[in-house]
């Protein structure tokens, strides 16, 4: 029940948090043009707490999932007077600056984030924007199977020449169940393979594998308890896990999660870890045990053997950062989506809505605060970047229709108010179906008969 709580805590705080910086944006380009702004409220529905400074209510209202500006003369429906201050009384210059100002902040906001934490702690892989030189390949996975091989060199991914290794991850994840055409250097030679990409699923995501290693990664343990059943057990730190009850783990931050995936469903029985120690392995054998409402055997893991970057970026170098990682965001979407439109990948293993929000939002918040900022910025970028889509009822659909009233203008022709009030039915009538299948789609993916999706273990770096 706490970690509900505290789920929906941090996602009223992160969604909330981006549909205010959004309506702030119509706001204050509103007031800039003289627009009157009854209503600025933070969360809909029945207004609990507020203060009138002017023409504008500033509000608190009862259901905490974002906010809206209400302006003067804004609905088709409303009674207009004409003043000056209603919104459509406005050029449509000025009309768009302001359909365009809530997108525009989200995408500030999605650029400044990034650039913020950068400036203060910048901590990545060393190797990814680095030559994919591959280090190890794991045993029994798609590379293995394709004839890739230690001290190869991929030249050439899905048609992008000298790729990075950031590239190579890119399109291994966006890939589950598809084939990539790969080229590849060993010993001065140039050779084609083909990787038919792995599908796994990552709480109730589909994501691609491949078995690529860019370092000698291994699952290490850095700390055991001191009278944790793994203390008991002899597991020491350094000890390098590599196979949970006979079944080799993968070494990565996958693992992790099937390790404490494996220690979840053992409570009171006992658990094999088998461990790298110095030159030889061991068998540890451990019962799990229940631990501050958590079942644990007492021991932290982490990833060694990735050489990270651990700097703070300067201001234009956040930037450019930030530009770069949130293009490399809107590039791995519209590849998502192009696979959903040709049928290479199913809308239900795409789409989130609220509810798997809601749960990725939980996850990183036990990740850090770190976590919570970034994915707040990719939440940012996607809301502004869904509302600039031309559907009415989004600011999208506003200034298509706008453009479409200045593209008739120049023949002398009108967009009636009945036309209008058609299109912004159709589009709530699409915005509906869409909310509704996405709804539908994140409560399926987590219904408790669901076998093929396991969920994701939670703090997969402390067991």
């Amino acid at each position: 029940m706490e970690d509900l709580i505290r789920t929906l805590f941090y996602f009223v705080i992160v969604l909330g948090a981006m549909i205010v910086v959004h309506e702030f944006g119509h706001f204050i380009v509103a007031k800039f043009f003289g627009i009157r702004v009854d209503v600025f409220s933070v969360g809909f529905g029945k207004r609990l707490w507020g203060v009138r400074k002017g023409d504008t209510d500033y509000r608190i209202s009862l259901i905490p999932l974002g906010g809206y500006v209400k302006m003067a003369g804004e609905n088709l429906d409303e009674q207009r007077t004409g003043a000056p201050y209603e919104f459509m009384s406005k050029p449509k210059w000025q009309r768009l600056c302001v359909a365009f100002a809530g997108p525009a902040m989200n995408i500030v906001a999605a650029l400044a984030i990034p650039a913020a934490i950068a400036m203060a702690h910048h901590e990545v892989p060393a190797y990814l924007d680095k030559p994919p030189v591959i280090m190890a390949v794991e045993p029994n996975s798609p590379a293995e199977q394709a004839g890739l091989q230690p001290g190869d060199l991929i030249v050439k991914i899905n048609g992008i020449a000298n790729p990075t290794w950031q590239d190579v991850e890119d399109y291994v994840a966006v890939s589950p169940d598809q084939d990539l055409p790969i080229t590849m250097s060993r010993n001065g030679e140039t050779k084609h393979v083909n990787l038919h990409v792995a599908a796994r699923r990552f709480d109730t995501e589909k994501i691609g594998f491949s078995g690529l290693k860019a370092a000698d990664e291994r699952i290490t343990v850095r700390e055991v308890n001191e009278g944790s059943p793994a203390a008991n057990a002899g597991l020491k730190p350094g000890d390098n896990i590599i196979a949970v009850n006979g079944r080799r783990v993968e070494q990565s931050e996958y693992g992790q999660v099937e390790i404490i995936r494996e220690i979840r469903a053992s409570e009171g029985k006992p658990l094999t870890l088998t461990v790298r120690r110095d030159e030889g392995t061991v068998d540890i054998q451990a019962s799990p045990r229940m631990d501050e409402g958590e079942i644990r055997l007492g021991f932290t893991q982490s990833i060694t053997g990735r050489e990270m970057v651990n700097q703070r970026l300067s201001l234009f170098a956040a930037i450019k950062y930030s530009v770069d990682e949130n293009i490399r965001v809107v590039q791995l979407t519209k590849t998502a989506l192009a696979q959903v439109f040709v049928g290479k990948r199913s809308a239900r293993d795409t789409l989130t809505g609220p509810v798997g929000i809601a749960q990725i939002v939980g996850q990183a918040a036990q990740e850090g605060s770190v976590q919570v900022f970034r994915l707040m910025a990719i939440l940012s970028l996607n809301l502004g970047i869904f509302n600039l889509l031309p559907i009415p009822v989004l600011d999208g659909g506003l200034i298509f229709m706008l453009i479409l009233e200045s593209a008739l203008g120049v023949f002398g022709m009108t967009l009636s108010l009945r036309i209008k009030e058609r299109m912004m039915q159709a589009g709530l009538v699409m915005l509906m179906l869409l909310m509704g299948f996405v709804i539908f789609n994140d409560i399926s993916k987590r219904f408790p008969g669901r076998s093929s999706a396991p969920q994701q273990i939670e703090q997969p770096a402390n067991r």
